[in-house]
């Protein structure tokens, strides 16, 4: 029932079945915060020096920050401690790709902040505007597009999967099905007014930047470049705008507890404003601070398992807080249903078996739509 959604009222005590057990609890005391990291500065006109900078930085860190004198960041702001990618160097080459491929190593994820993107900044702001005046919209006006069903293309909803779980989590979420989009567009919110076009447009910047990214990320494994993009097929794109309303205990629950995404490549927009997104290295969660401007970019199971798990799928959670509402929106690269699955060939040897069987996405989709969001990692079940 649309009464359900978390953002037509103000709380101010935090509903039982919200409230994890102990043992589940974010413990927020316990969380790791951004440290400096090394600094490369991108306009430097001596490009081996940069490169090699990239380099001593992936070795001793595995994660870097672009220097100030390119990008220079308001006077309150600090830099967090994230990877930043150089998109606007394509001549770099394969140095480019090497420091891709330490950032995973190092990680055991790929998560890192994304500069020099190329995703114009009128669009990316233009989103999240959309997006918060979608939120703002009348309990009536959501109670038309609310579903609990996870198998709709586009529903308004909350929690994840408010069927199957027994402890919700504090979030709302419009999910859109956005390829192709002539197809799919008519099915979204009119309201508000410029929701359809702005949405529609970053949707089809974030879809060439995804494709960029594969081919880095197939470079990086050895592959040829236009291996991952072909080898998922068609490609469907969905999109998350999740909103995670002021919580009045936030140390009682999540936005959405330890996941990994199902899907190949996930392009995040954070909130610049407030923090809630963190990830975990080696035990350890770490909030990852919002840096103007940027993007987060998360390795999915797919490519966990194209790359015969050489890269790891981030795990990641949301947590809230008591202050301010948050708002984030989720770009999701997905395989085609119907394309067969696993680790590519080149990487599998008498060294390195294959570790993943072969399925289908929608073999995968469907059984990670079945599960609670916390549970094992689904991709634990595909193994040979």
């Amino acid at each position: 029932m649309a009464e359900q959604l978390i953002s037509t009222a103000v709380h101010h005590t935090l509903p039982e079945s919200y409230v994890r057990s102990e043992a589940e609890r974010p413990r927020l005391d316990e969380v790791v915060p951004d440290a400096d990291i090394p600094v490369v500065d991108l306009a430097n006109p001596d490009r081996a020096a940069v490169v090699a900078q990239i380099g001593a930085a992936c070795s001793s860190h595995g994660f870097f920050q672009v220097s100030p004198s390119q990008f220079p960041f308001p006077p309150a702001y600090k830099p967090g401690r994230r990877s930043v990618f150089p998109f606007g160097k394509r001549e770099w080459g394969r140095s480019a790709f090497a420091h891709r491929a330490r950032v995973c190593r190092v990680w055991s994820l790929t998560d890192r902040q994304v500069l020099n993107h190329g995703l114009p900044l009128e669009v990316m702001l233009a989103a999240m505007a959309v997006a918060h005046e979608f939120f703002r919209l009348s309990p009536e006006e959501k109670a038309k597009l609310y579903s609990d069903d996870p198998a709709k293309k586009m529903r308004l909803s909350t929690s994840f999967n408010v069927r199957k779980e027994t402890v919700h989590n504090w979030r709302d979420y419009l999910r859109l099905h956005c390829h192709p989009l002539e197809q799919f567009v008519p099915e979204w919110p009119a309201n508000p007014p410029p929701f359809r076009d702005v949405m529609s447009t970053y949707c089809k910047e974030v879809r060439q930047l995804g494709f960029r990214l594969y081919a880095m990320i197939s470079a990086s494994l050895g592959l040829e470049q236009d291996y991952i993009k072909k080898v998922l097929g068609e490609q469907e794109q969905h999109m998350a705008v999740n909103f995670y309303p002021k919580c009045p205990s936030p140390e009682l629950t999540y936005g959405l507890p330890a996941h990994t995404d199902p899907n190949a490549l996930t392009i995040l927009m954070m909130d610049e404003q407030v923090a809630g997104l963190q990830v975990l290295k080696e035990g350890r969660w770490i909030a990852v601070n919002p840096r103007p401007n940027a993007l987060v970019i998360n390795l999915g199971d797919q490519l966990q398992a194209l790359s015969n798990g050489r890269y790891k799928s981030v795990w990641h959670r949301a947590v809230v807080n008591s202050d301010r509402p948050r708002m984030s929106i989720a770009s999701f690269l997905c395989p085609c249903n119907s394309v067969k699955l696993g680790p590519a060939e080149k990487l599998i040897g008498e060294k390195s078996p294959a570790v993943y069987r072969n399925y289908t996405y929608d073999e995968y989709y469907k059984k990670f739509w079945s599960r609670n969001l916390d549970q094992e990692h689904c991709l634990e079940l595909f193994r040979t």
